[in-house]
């Protein structure tokens, strides 16, 4: 029953799915997230609370929601939606086989329902996993260079940020582009007049070998190098 011809258009749909993913993880992560979830969630807070008018666009905007279409990159949502149709419809049709002892394949009987079913299914359990796997996908189109942090705000952990030529280095917690929280070693430039202390906020300039530069986040010597 597993491998039973008549399990083919789910094969299909199983196999377009993982395709797709393989083109999300080759193309880093797929397109860049849709702004229709922002849109969604904004009308659908203006009109619970009683704001707005059009029903018709609140139930079609709740329908695209439930759909999963912001939640993830199209791609991405595309793959989970065939992959998990195509899974859950040759489950059905396996679990349904062994009882009557042949796979349904009438598109006005049983097999109909099942493809229904296994469509409906996968729409389902695709809005609640889109947005999770969107994440988990995106880190493949991060940039992991060194040069990301250069311009992003960070805390100083040590209890001051030696200059450079020292042969000193200091910690600072810094959040990357993508959010995340990075720690990583940091000098102060040779031309700095302030010198950041323990819990101030400084600002990557420069990546060097073993080390960032980094000056304090406002004042004097951020205009100057704003200036330069």
């Amino acid at each position: 029953m597993l491998f039973n011809l008549a399990n083919l258009s789910y094969w299909i749909f199983l196999g377009i799915g993982i395709v797709l993913f393989l083109l999300v993880i080759i193309s880093g992560g797929g397109d860049d997230d849709v702004e229709l979830d922002a849109e969604l969630d904004t009308d659908a807070d203006i009109d619970l609370e009683g704001g707005g008018d059009g029903n018709d666009e609140f139930s079609s905007l709740q329908f695209l929601a439930w759909l999963g279409f912001g939640k993830a990159p199209l791609i991405l949502l595309l793959a989970i939606d065939f992959s998990i149709w195509g899974l859950t419809g040759w489950i059905l049709n396996v679990f349904v086989g062994n009882f009557t002892g042949e796979i349904p394949t009438r598109m006005f009987g049983l097999g109909g329902l099942i493809l229904i079913v296994s469509f409906i299914t996968s729409f389902s359990i695709s809005s609640l996993i889109a947005r999770p796997l969107g994440k988990i996908f995106a880190s493949f189109g991060e940039d992991a260079s060194s040069n990301r942090l250069i311009g992003c705000m960070g805390t100083v952990n040590s209890k001051a940020v030696p200059y450079e030529g020292k042969g000193k280095i200091a910690q600072a917690d810094i959040i990357d582009p993508a959010r995340n929280l990075v720690t990583v070693a940091v000098c102060l430039p040779s031309w700095a007049k302030v010198v950041p202390q323990n819990g101030q906020e400084i600002l990557i300039i420069e990546h060097t070998e073993n080390y960032y530069l980094a000056i304090l986040s406002q004042g004097s010597d951020r205009e100057q190098w704003q200036q330069n």
